[in-house]
């Protein structure tokens, strides 16, 4: 089954790797992912049945917050995606893989805040969300980097401590 969050997800995926790939110049890319999430909240607000404005929200609400996780706005980035998250559940014609995507990213998201306490509480959390959304629509290529970027993560986070 085909949904036309597919054309989207591609746009997605670029900015998600944008957005890391510009971590070098913090300040900027910074006012500019915020500039985006306005953006994109004002899209939403003019669209409130419509669920591919509410995807892209929740998604670089995350975006933002993985890219700077110790930043002043990320904790009200954080709890917007997860109202937004919410409100797609409720919603009848929501994609139930891109639900467990941004489950999965949210969880993600909390481990990079603090890996030494949130990486044992959320890690199987992070990989539940991931496995449903692959295994819901194994086509998801959002849930497929994001969950590539976590196990390199994880890889990374492991080899440091050895």
């Amino acid at each position: 089954m085909t949904f036309p969050i597919s054309k989207h997800r591609v746009l997605a995926i670029a900015i998600l790797m944008m957005a890391a790939v510009s971590i070098h110049a913090q300040q900027p890319a910074q006012e500019d992912m915020l500039n985006h999430v306005a953006k994109l909240k004002r899209i939403e607000a003019m669209q409130p049945d419509s669920i591919q404005p509410k995807y892209q929200l929740a998604l670089q609400s995350l975006a933002f917050a993985v890219t700077f996780p110790h930043a002043p706005q990320t904790e009200n980035m954080i709890a917007e995606a997860e109202q937004t998250i919410a409100k797609m559940e409720r919603m009848k014609h929501a994609d139930p893989s891109d639900i467990c995507t941004l489950r999965g990213f949210l969880y993600m998201v909390r481990i990079v805040q603090n890996p030494a306490q949130n990486g044992q509480r959320y890690y199987i959390d992070v990989m539940q969300n991931f496995e449903k959304a692959l295994k819901l629509n194994p086509d998801n290529q959002v849930a497929k980097q994001l969950q590539q970027k976590f196990f390199e993560g994880m890889k990374q986070q492991t080899e440091s401590r050895e």
